[in-house]
């Protein structure tokens, strides 16, 4: 199986977001849809995804930011992952 994950944005302002809003963005296969970027979200972090909204970036990629149910719980992945 193919991962649609990427890697995880590392901005300043995705750092906010992780913090206020609990939510992490990650690039992602730009032929995988919401659905398939929840699934592997709650698959791999192992925590429910609350919204998942995309977008294309400037640079032509795929963006993915993902809210989470549990509060607290990106900040949790993001320090497991190096990012804060």
């Amino acid at each position: 199986m193919e991962m649609k994950i990427k890697h995880i944005v590392p901005s300043e302002k995705a750092t906010l977001m992780i913090d206020a809003e609990n939510k992490l963005q990650f690039i992602v296969d730009s032929r995988a849809n919401k659905r398939e970027i929840k699934r592997e979200v709650e698959r791999v972090f192992e925590t429910p995804v609350k919204s998942v909204k995309t977008m294309i970036t400037f640079k032509g990629e795929k963006k993915a930011i993902i809210q989470l149910e549990e509060e607290g719980k990106a900040k949790e992945i993001a320090t497991s992952l190096g990012i804060l």
